[in-house]
């Protein structure tokens, strides 16, 4: 038996999906963001009850210090709580945190090949982010777990933490060779 997706019904003139999207999410980033709203709310606290009888300077950096502490940690943290991968026709776009930022976009004909990697690890990276290590290329990792790698033409790696990986590299093989056979058309 056949499993037809909504939009591909028996008679339907719609071609079947030419876009693919996943995800990966990190449930544990949620807890380094209350440590950063901990320490936001720490130096509310403080200029708010200001209980410092030293004097208003060393008020002044513990508030302005938790404040800071507490924003870098947050932002930090969200901007990598989850990434969205969607892969085109034309192209990969991989967009971090809520906000979208940071964005990367690579276009498909620069990708020379793609690779699933069952298990990629934020400490082989230096950690979670948008990472870049001169022996490894440029990578996204989000969380522990499955992956990909892209070969670019100019010798570099773009790798990205995403669920069903597997699927992506299929989806963007059939595009690389969908995009060879048509210059091969033309020429």
């Amino acid at each position: 038996m056949t499993d037809h997706p909504e939009s591909t019904r028996h008679g339907s003139t719609q071609a079947p999906s030419t876009v693919w999207t996943g995800r990966a999410t990190n449930h544990l980033q949620w807890l380094l963001a209350l440590a950063g709203a901990g320490c936001m709310a720490l130096g509310i606290e403080l200029a708010v009850v200001s209980p410092w009888s030293s004097g208003l300077t060393p008020l002044l950096m513990s508030v302005i210090g938790c404040l800071a502490v507490g924003l870098l940690i947050l932002f930090g943290t969200l901007a990598f709580v989850h990434v969205a991968v969607k892969v085109d026709g034309d192209a990969l776009e991989v967009r971090c945190g809520h906000a979208g930022l940071p964005r990367r976009r690579i276009l498909l004909d620069h990708v020379v090949g793609a690779e699933y990697v069952p298990r990629i690890n934020p400490r082989q990276w230096g950690g979670w982010g948008y990472r870049w290590r001169p022996e490894q290329g440029t990578a996204v990792v989000v969380r522990k777990g499955e992956g990909m790698a892209l070969r670019l033409g100019d010798g570099r790696t773009f790798t990205v933490t995403v669920d069903d990986a597997e699927t992506a590299v299929r989806f963007i093989r059939e595009r690389l060779h969908l995009a060879g056979r048509a210059e091969r058309d033309r020429g």
